[in-house]
């Protein structure tokens, strides 16, 4: 049963780069991002439209090629949270979260006994057809998918240390646009308010032994992220890679 390399590099320190997936269901894609050195991708069940269908045949064809998939949910519903993990995602991304109880039970429906309430339905699919049994396998899931929070509120912002003393949380990915709507400087990312409030979440992190992180929509504001100590950084997406490429293409090449 294979290792999760986002989560060990984590636990070691080291960035672990991903991108947003949220609109095309292309599993050629997932190659793409894999060749090109991507770490991980979140496939958007939030705001793209991907079904339970497209999410499985992402998340294995990502796990053959070495991308982590991590399936970010739309809303906290044991259904959706197992359902992803079941598809095959590497871990799970838990978004508008604000009350810690509330997160506690969203963890448990990603770990099975004894670390949650979890159903076993997993097929030798899952694990390449290894020999290994059940209470086996659910220790190694347990051990090696991801559970990540998002903070993208100024309620979930002051409720930070609350949030982040849940167990099992393994990464923070910080939602900035929502974030920046909350503090009230709409898409200002390096506003004083923005960055005080990312210095905080990351000390926070920190403190709490989780790895700090966000999502960025330019390189420049990714190579911020990073200066800020965050290990856990995603840089733009599927459909915004393909667009600037082709825009310069043309931008260059025609009359």
């Amino acid at each position: 049963m294979k290792t999760n390399h986002v989560k060990q590099g984590l636990k070691e320190g080291r960035l672990q780069l991903g991108t947003a997936f949220q609109q095309l269901r292309s599993q050629d894609v997932v190659r793409i991002l894999a060749a090109a050195g991507f770490d991980w991708a979140f496939l958007d069940a939030e705001h793209g439209g991907f079904g339970q269908e497209t999410l499985q045949d992402l998340c294995r064809m990502a796990a053959r090629v070495g991308l982590a998939p991590i399936v970010r949910v739309a809303d906290l519903q044991y259904a959706l949270i197992a359902r992803a993990l079941d598809c095959g995602a590497e871990g799970v991304i838990l978004p508008r979260v604000e009350d810690p109880a509330l997160l506690e039970k969203a963890v448990s429906w990603a770990k099975f006994p004894p670390l949650g309430v979890r159903g076993m339905g997993l097929t030798p699919l899952h694990i390449d057809f290894e020999p290994a049994s059940i209470a086996a396998i659910m220790e190694h899931m347990n051990r090696e998918q991801m559970v990540v929070l998002q903070i993208e509120t100024v309620r979930a912002l002051e409720a930070r240390d609350e949030l982040l003393s849940v167990p099992h949380i393994d990464a923070v990915m910080i939602g900035p646009v929502d974030l920046s709507i909350s503090l009230g400087v709409p898409g200002e990312f390096e506003h004083p308010k923005m960055l005080a409030a990312v210095e905080k979440i990351v000390a926070s992190c920190i403190a709490h032994g989780v790895a700090p992180g966000a999502q960025a929509r330019s390189i420049a504001l990714a190579q911020r992220w990073k200066s800020m100590g965050m290990l856990f950084v995603g840089c733009s997406s599927e459909v915004a890679m393909l667009y600037e490429s082709a825009r310069t293409i043309a931008a260059q090449l025609k009359p």
